[in-house]
């Protein structure tokens, strides 16, 4: 498989995906519309890699190496010759399916068109393009580097080769996949952790228990590694409200519908973890 990668999005995501794969030896071109938004993401992957090579998990060469092998552009053109490209931009349909209708012109005959959506469905993305049977969902989990999991989305259309790609892909840059055979909203995880902190912060806004003890339970309970609370500050209440709205939206089902108490932190800004404040202080 040659081993060539476009990342659009150079936010938390995007950065992180093309972190690992130039790791992992793939030749990466990080796109996004701005100069100081490749210039955050490019600051955001030497920092990590020096993170990695401080704790003695990386040789500093290796490090260097893989800073090497990724370049930054404004210019989507940057995308013709990528085997796979993966958008990671903001979780808006609109803006997806502009960037997908680009990607169609724009990509090789055969490239992986992979979105990054948590919960979106890959075939109303995929709908966008003249070439459904190659667009596929590859979800990875924040932060990239840190977190073993790839949800591999099937959308509609999505063939068995370009699944098989996607997998590939994702294996070589050392994440463990699960396959999402039919293209729900909110995928497998996100529909998951939405129902999940959806009650706990009914839980939480009715005084039923601290945030601290409903995280404690799951984590005794039920041995989560994080509650579900600490969980939404670390991923960012607005992001999961967002996810989780999307969920609503496609679904109806009540267990999706942000509690009031959520859409308020929201408005105000206490969005967990990157504002300070969310269920919990920072």
């Amino acid at each position: 498989m040659a081993r060539k990668l476009a990342v659009i999005g150079a936010g938390l995501m995007g950065s992180g995906i093309a972190q690992v794969s130039a790791q992992a030896g793939w030749d990466v071109v990080l796109r996004d519309v701005t100069d100081e938004a490749l210039a955050r993401g490019r600051g955001g992957i030497e920092a990590s890699y020096e993170k990695f090579v401080a704790k003695g998990k990386l040789e500093a060469a290796a490090a260097e190496q893989a800073l090497a092998r990724i370049t930054t552009t404004t210019d989507l053109e940057a995308v013709a010759d990528a085997d796979v490209v993966v958008e990671a931009v903001f979780e808006k349909i609109e803006v997806k399916r502009e960037i997908f209708q680009s990607l169609d012109k724009i990509a090789k005959d055969g490239a992986v068109l992979a979105s990054n959506t948590s919960a979106i469905p890959i075939t109303k993305i995929a709908a966008a393009t003249s070439r459904p049977e190659r667009v596929v969902g590859t979800h990875f989990f924040s932060p990239v580097p840190m977190m073993q999991l790839c949800e591999l989305v099937r959308g509609y259309k999505t063939s068995d080769e370009t699944l098989a790609a996607a997998r590939e892909f994702a294996e070589s840059v050392g994440k463990t996949c699960i396959v999402v055979n039919r293209d729900v909203a909110g995928f497998v995880t996100t529909r998951l952790i939405s129902a999940l902190v959806v009650e706990a912060a009914k839980l939480y806004e009715s005084g039923v228990a601290t945030a601290e003890d409903i995280d404690i339970a799951c984590k005794l309970g039920f041995g989560h590694a994080m509650g579900p609370l600490a969980t939404a500050d670390l991923t960012g209440i607005d992001i999961l409200m967002h996810a989780t709205e999307n969920i609503y939206t496609e679904t109806q089902d009540e267990k999706f519908a942000p509690p009031e108490s959520m859409r308020r932190m929201v408005d105000a800004g206490d969005i967990g973890r990157k504002s300070g404040q969310g269920f919990y202080e920072h």
